[in-house]
């Protein structure tokens, strides 16, 4: 993958434009239930006025996407005219509802026209194959004309969680999966002649992210397609962590000239999302629009070989090794301020030390993080050395390198916390139930462990994953070994305490 200044198209949604030139877009997502319109025009005022430029509110059934009027106009009332996005899943009829009412639908081709995928393996014929996309347009005409006659945009929005079980027959749970399950929804669009759409390809792993929107871009481009893309990492998780995994992803992106809009999703009130992505988009960009002219990027390593670089530490200008021996090796220092992207040459091999001047805690995470995240995705350099002039010093900037190497799965030294950002369709209070599944098990080292709001994505998102939490009912929970439900609806009150049994009795038998 070479770098690339992939301009889009400009799209409107309401009196929101995007992509081109313009600067890139900042977003978050409701978290109450979009039946409670107080509840839900609140929120939407907080995200506004954060900074958000548009507002995602779930819509899972009838009832709450008709409600859609009720919170939009309540908005309107209250002098603000941020467009709206209803997020459908596995309900067309929602989605041609909302479309009547609200300024942008985002739907999921992995289950517009799909049931919940099985994970498990149909061999489709070419014919097969073929009559499944004739089915999947037949059913996505209703909405392209709806959306038509309204001037409603339409994101095509690709989970890593959600494929489909054909896609996943053909190219398994991969980002090109995710890649050609944008593209085939994309060609429907496109033969109608309905073109006000945004793409997204969005994965709780760093990695499959930034590669599959790396490969929606080339196959749009190979396509004569040049639609905005919405950048984020799903199920970031909160604090530092939620924070540095999402910075590495989007930051990544952005400096390549890839991405029109972002959302960063945390398990925290969304209105503290605002702030966060702002910070990655300023750093990149400079400034509060978008990279324009974007230096070759670092490739992603292929190849066998265990990679595992290492953490130097700046003690007062003595750089040491993890021993606390003084390291003498090949360090590549430059400005945190220098944004342009190194050749491989100059990275390969070499401990990085960027050199920052920053006083805030949060804001170093996030500017490291959304700076150097691209260089350990890519597996290039030998090792990570973190300097700063700033009041932040010593022990904080050691962890912080190994969150950012955590962060890109560059190396593993703690449990990784996969967890949703909630929304209308969470059934627990999600940001309670991960400080206790984090307070409980943070002993612990190597492990992934996920907490999700629902059922929607958890199955898929939990990839990788060695256990998962997942609401599935009000005041329920399935208990998850990797992608298999092996308890289900237990009580909230008892669900941590059997998680926590089934991680030591999986242990004892090792």
């Amino acid at each position: 993958m070479t770098g690339m200044s992939f301009r889009t198209r400009i799209i409107k949604a309401g009196s929101l434009e995007i992509g081109g030139t313009l600067p890139v877009r900042i977003q978050s997502m409701t978290n109450t239930d979009t039946l409670d319109t107080a509840s839900s025009v609140s929120q939407c005022i907080r995200i506004i006025e954060a900074g958000g430029e548009l507002v995602r509110l779930t819509a899972q059934g009838a009832r709450e996407a008709e409600n859609l009027t009720n919170i939009r106009r309540e908005l309107r009332r209250a002098g603000f005219d941020t467009p709206l996005c209803a997020d459908i899943h596995f309900n067309p009829a929602a989605a041609e509802i909302a479309a009547r009412i609200v300024e942008k639908v985002r739907i999921n081709p992995g289950n517009y026209a799909d049931k919940r995928a099985s994970f498990i393996k149909h061999d489709l014929s070419e014919s097969d194959y073929a009559a499944e996309l004739e089915r999947i347009r037949d059913r996505l005409l209703p909405l392209i004309s709806i959306c038509r006659n309204y001037g409603t945009a339409v994101r095509i929005g690709v989970n890593h969680g959600s494929l489909s079980d054909r896609i996943m027959t053909r190219y398994g749970n991969t980002a090109e999966g995710m890649a050609v399950s944008a593209i085939e929804f994309l060609r429907i669009f496109r033969g109608e002649g309905y073109d006000n759409i945004v793409v997204s390809m969005k994965s709780s792993d760093t990695r499959v992210m930034v590669e599959s929107n790396r490969m929606l871009v080339r196959l749009m481009s190979e396509e004569g397609m040049d639609y905005p893309i919405h950048l984020g990492i799903t199920e970031a998780g909160e604090g530092e962590d939620g924070r540095i995994i999402s910075a590495a992803g989007i930051g990544t992106l952005l400096a390549e000239g890839i991405g029109d809009t972002v959302r960063v999703s945390l398990s925290e009130a969304p209105e503290r999302e605002i702030p966060v992505a702002r910070e990655i988009v300023r750093f990149i960009s400079g400034t509060e629009g978008r990279v324009t002219t974007p230096s070759p990027a670092v490739k992603t390593a292929t190849g066998g070989g265990r990679y595992f670089p290492g953490v130097i530490t700046d003690n007062d200008g003595v750089l040491t090794d993890e021993q606390g021996v003084r390291y003498d090796g090949d360090i590549f220092t430059f400005r945190a301020d220098e944004l342009h992207y190194r050749e491989e040459s100059e990275v390969t091999g070499k401990v990085l030390n960027p050199v920052f001047n920053e006083d805030d805690h949060e804001r170093l995470c996030i500017d490291a993080a959304a700076l150097l995240g691209r260089f350990f995705i890519a597996r290039r350099p030998a090792g990570l050395a973190i300097s700063n002039r700033g009041a932040v010093q010593g022990e904080a900037l050691r962890t912080l390198a190994f969150a950012i190497l955590q962060a890109t799965e560059a190396r593993i030294t703690r449990t990784r916390y996969i967890s949703c950002p909630t929304c209308g369709r969470t059934r627990f209070n999600l940001e309670e139930a991960v400080r206790k599944v984090k307070g409980a098990t943070s002993h612990l080292t190597g492990m992934k462990i996920a907490v999700m709001g629902c059922v929607v994505n958890g199955p898929g998102e939990m990839a990788g994953s060695d256990y998962g939490y997942v609401g599935a009912a009000e005041g329920k929970v399935h208990i998850y070994r990797g992608n298999e439900a092996v308890m289900k609806n237990i009580p909230e009150a008892e669900a941590l305490t059997r998680l926590l049994e089934l991680i030591e009795s999986d242990q004892a038998r090792r």
